[in-house]
């Protein structure tokens, strides 16, 4: 056995040698990089980068250094997958506000949110304030006047953050904000929707598009010169003044439906790499749109679960369209329109999918019943709970429970409608109308109220 270690010593002696010679002709090497140092240094920048190696490069700026765009999207898929679990509730009270319809991160603080009883708010997650955004209101006296309790649906941010989309005191109404200062730029009450505006999406940061109940969808440009200043006008009452405009384009959807409410434009979303707009009707329908001055048709197909499609989202990295209904979640390709579309059963109880949102591979889905499933799309397969994870899988082993964060109770106006057709039941669980992550602070917001259309209450709440 000694000799052993001995011949390795001596086999190894012609190797530090070499070493040493290496050495010192790197030592005498010129200052100008030339010689044999330049290929070791090559060497040691082909190894594979490691965390560490990621964050020090970030440090640096070096994200177009070869590998670390890869492994940053793979910290993020990391990060979409493993969040959900480690995220923990705390309430926001909201006063006597009814339903959040909507909402939109402004900043790593505010959030602004619109609601069933036509409110526009910011509310700062820390401190917990609220201060109300007024309405932009229509110019003259409509004659087909809105009902005021149909809310505000939709809210939407351009890409650059600088203008924000809404409905105005009349949801049939666009209006156009400026951030940060939320200073009104435009309201869109010319010669458009008849109806509630259900859906908003932006094509660029000057192009926006609004799908309505009356099954129109309207294509508004906004004139960069109404909101390049950073002073708002007023009139002399110290009012602020904003622009009346037109759409561009409006086009109504395919009616198959005999009844003209299931028509109507629930959802919308914007694939900004391939430019094209999708949208949902209530009735299951999904269509696609290239042509962004005039909306012309690319794709019209029935999706296989017609019933109450209300929310839709888009993967860029995916490129997969999301539709919820009344019990699934189904996915569309367009780039691939003959393969089938496929659907998830996301039932809890019978309330339905109510908001989807993607992050990398995982979907959130706010449900009517209280509760945000994860579904992993790569995988097939809803997010399971930690403790559930480290169970026997095997086929004969216990099943493994999909991870469901359950929503607090909110808050519930209990009048008389509550007493005399609820039987004053206390606990019941909020439709999750709206959720919004705000992935640098690791943070989600989610809000809604209760699902019935005659109880009035709210939820609101930071998840992190």
């Amino acid at each position: 056995m000694a000799p052993q270690p001995t011949g390795s010593r001596k086999r190894r002696v012609p190797a530090i040698e070499a070493a040493a010679a290496s050495s010192s002709l790197q030592g005498a090497a010129p200052a100008d990089g030339e010689g044999p140092l330049l290929p070791k240094k090559q060497k040691r920048q082909a190894t594979r980068p490691s965390l560490v190696h990621y964050l020090k490069g970030r440090e640096v700026g070096a994200r177009s250094c070869a590998g670390l765009s890869s492994f940053e999207g793979e910290l993020r898929g990391y990060a979409g997958q493993k969040l959900p679990e480690l995220l923990r509730e705390r309430q926001l009270a909201l006063g006597p506000l009814n339903k959040v319809f909507a909402s939109q991160w402004l900043n790593a603080r505010q959030v602004v949110c619109g609601t069933k009883c036509n409110t526009l708010f910011v509310v700062d997650v820390q401190s917990g304030q609220i201060t109300r955004i007024p309405l932009l209101r229509d110019r003259g006296v409509r004659l087909a006047r809105a009902k005021p309790s149909c809310g505000i649906h939709a809210i939407e941010l351009n890409p650059s953050k600088t203008l924000l989309a809404t409905g105005g005191e009349n949801p049939n109404s666009l209006a156009v904000y400026q951030l940060p200062t939320l200073d009104p730029v435009c309201l869109g009450d010319r010669h458009c929707h008849k109806d509630w505006i259900l859906a908003i999406a932006w094509m660029s940061d000057t192009v926006a598009v609004s799908g309505s109940r009356d099954g129109t969808v309207a294509l508004w440009r906004m004139d960069p010169d109404t909101f390049s200043g950073s002073i708002a006008w007023h009139n002399d009452a110290g009012l602020p003044v904003y622009a009346h405009i037109r759409p561009r384009d409006v086009v109504t959807i395919s009616r198959v439906s005999t009844n003209p409410s299931n028509c109507m434009v629930r959802a919308l979303a914007y694939s900004h790499k391939n430019q094209e707009l999708g949208a949902v009707s209530q009735d299951g329908h999904f269509y696609l749109w290239k042509d962004l001055s005039t909306l012309s048709g690319l794709l019209f197909t029935r999706l296989p679960y017609c019933r109450e499609n209300v929310c839709l989202t888009y993967s860029e990295e995916l490129s997969l369209y999301a539709a919820g209904s009344q019990s699934h979640v189904s996915f569309l390709e367009p780039r691939q329109p003959q393969k089938d579309i496929w659907a998830l059963c996301a039932r809890e109880g019978v309330t339905g999918v109510r908001s989807l949102s993607f992050y990398q591979h995982i979907i959130t889905i706010g449900t009517g019943h209280g509760c945000l499933l994860f579904y992993d799309v790569r995988a097939q397969k809803f997010l399971e709970e930690r403790a559930s994870a480290s169970l026997d899988c095997s086929p004969l082993g216990p099943a493994r429970k999909k991870l469901k964060l359950t929503c607090g109770r909110g808050w519930l106006n209990h009048d008389d409608l509550w007493m005399n057709y609820f039987g004053g039941m206390d606990n019941f669980p909020n439709a999750l109308y709206t959720h919004c992550y705000n992935w640098p602070e690791m943070k989600l917001f989610v809000a809604g109220g209760p699902l019935p259309s005659g109880l009035h209450g709210n939820y609101a709440a930071l998840w992190s």
